[in-house]
């Protein structure tokens, strides 16, 4: 979409799909069949957008900042949408009261079914609110590109559809550095999807799980955004620095799956080190997302932007579903989800250290710039 639309077209399509999902879920009709087809269709809508507010940061930085600023242009794009998911970790315990017993909120003793449906339907009403005036402020001002572009590369030709493709998949170091990506963050993300689900049989409430999420989010956040700083300061250092973050994560997901298997390890099982593992991995795997971009885009230049980051989007969520499918038939015990964190962050540091990396875009602008 970026390629061909422009970014001012591709985003303002992007809002109005989210806009309408959002819309769907909030028709007041007393039929619980047509009131679920809708939902589901604005889910569909939601999720039609939601690979183009992932892959957007790498084009934005290239198409608006210079050199020494992408990286950190890229880590502000990709990982404050993040925040929307720091959100929902707190919006939905604190808000809609838990009808599993799992909540400590007093508003729970005293709920009903009509009540939770009040609170869930306040909780749609507000989002969509939200993306409507989200919507609003980029169809008011939102250009597609600077009056002149900040590097050789945003004004460069980049390849077709058809070229970038064939491209991506017969380069075997693009392939190593997507799985890399691909494996541990679809894992994590549907981990934390069931997150409370996960913490439930070790006695921690819905709130507590939401506030680890929450969390671990924002500490991503900050940790990424810094990360990527260091990366435009000192150039060439992308795969340093997800190998620190790989090994922090692996060493995290480690101790808290060892953890939760107290009567075999007789390691500490407090709240303390349930938070102090399960935000130290979130910290380390999403503070990753924006080096990897950046890496990616770096590795196969001149693909486009948007086609690189949709391709590994694309294969983190053929992880994540599934890993998720696995958990439709194996629930009742959740050991062996916990052990697919460690295992996907070690093969994807084995992954890194094996790969060479390559720095084409960067090459291009300074080689040229001089």
């Amino acid at each position: 979409c970026f390629f061909i639309l422009g970014l001012r077209v591709t985003v303002l399509l992007t809002s109005s799909l989210m806009v309408l999902g959002a819309g769907l879920r909030c028709v007041p009709i007393s039929d619980l069949e047509i009131r679920k087809k809708l939902i589901h269709g604005g889910q569909l809508l939601n999720g039609l957008a939601g690979p183009t507010v992932m892959n957007a940061a790498p084009f934005l930085s290239t198409t608006w900042f210079s050199p020494d600023e992408r990286a950190t242009a890229t880590a502000i794009a990709s990982l404050l949408s993040y925040l929307g998911a720091a959100g929902a970790f707190l919006v939905g315990p604190l808000v809609v009261p838990s009808p599993n017993g799992t909540s400590h909120l007093p508003l729970v003793s005293q709920s009903n079914t009509e009540h939770i449906k009040d609170r869930i339907e306040a909780v749609l009403y507000a989002e969509f609110g939200m993306v409507s005036l989200i919507f609003s402020s980029a169809l008011a001002y939102f250009p597609s590109r600077p009056p002149f572009p900040p590097s050789v590369a945003a004004a460069s030709q980049r390849l077709s559809y058809r070229r970038s493709f064939c491209r991506l998949l017969s380069n075997f170091r693009f392939l190593m550095i997507a799985l890399a990506y691909a494996i541990p963050l679809g894992v994590f993300s549907g981990w934390s999807g069931v997150l409370d689900l996960i913490l439930t049989p070790v006695h921690v409430s819905q709130v507590d799980a939401g506030w680890i999420g929450f969390w671990s989010i924002v500490g991503g956040c900050v940790v990424g955004i810094a990360m990527a700083r260091f990366a435009d300061f000192i150039r060439g250092m992308l795969k340093f620095i997800l190998l620190l973050l790989l090994s922090g994560a692996t060493l995290a997901s480690t101790w808290f799956t060892l953890t939760c298997l107290t009567s075999v390890t007789h390691l500490p099982l407090t709240t303390a080190t349930l938070y102090t593992s399960c935000i130290l991995l979130g910290i380390f795997l999403n503070s990753s997302v924006p080096i990897f971009f950046e890496l990616f885009v770096e590795t196969v230049y001149p693909v486009p932007e948007g086609i690189t980051c949709g391709v590994v989007t694309f294969l983190s969520n053929v992880f994540m579903g599934v890993l998720l499918f696995f958990l439709t038939f194996y629930h009742t015990e959740f050991s062996w989800f916990n052990w697919c964190l460690p295992g996907s962050c070690l093969l994807s540091l084995l992954l890194i250290l094996c790969f060479r990396e390559s720095y084409d875009r960067l090459y291009l602008d300074v080689v040229v710039s001089v």
